[in-house]
């Protein structure tokens, strides 16, 4: 799909395949790194998945993103409809759903490559 196809996406779609993309990439980085029970596998992932994590992580990556990928960011970060679960911040939450619109609008532009490497910048070394 082109960049200007994927941008004609909406945020929540983004996100929601942004989050499963992310949420993958968790839990094969988890099992590479571990074979343990599933439960324990579960508990690991939590860490990485919450808001709170994803929040931080923007703000390691945000100065390494290009241009298109901080306004895919931002696009996310500031849609309306948001609402903050009761455990998160408002602020929290929506940095993680403009990670999660990054990671959807990168799965739909093919670019895996570039994923990666910004997972790899979230997690550090894998």
């Amino acid at each position: 799909m082109t960049k200007q196809e994927a941008n004609q996406y909406g945020t929540a779609a983004l996100a929601f395949l942004g989050d499963a993309v992310y949420e993958r990439l968790v839990r094969e980085m988890i099992v590479v790194r571990a074979n343990m029970p599933a439960s324990k596998l579960h508990n690991e992932a939590v860490k990485y998945v919450c808001c709170e994590y994803q929040s931080a992580a923007v703000e390691r990556i945000f100065d390494r993103l290009t241009d298109d990928e901080q306004a895919v960011y931002k696009r996310g970060r500031n849609s309306d409809g948001i609402t903050p679960p009761k455990h998160s911040s408002a602020q929290d939450y929506r940095r993680a759903t403009g990670l999660e619109c990054l990671f959807g609008y990168l799965e739909l532009t093919g670019e895996s490559a570039r994923l990666r490497e910004i997972f790899v910048m979230i997690m550090g070394e894998m």
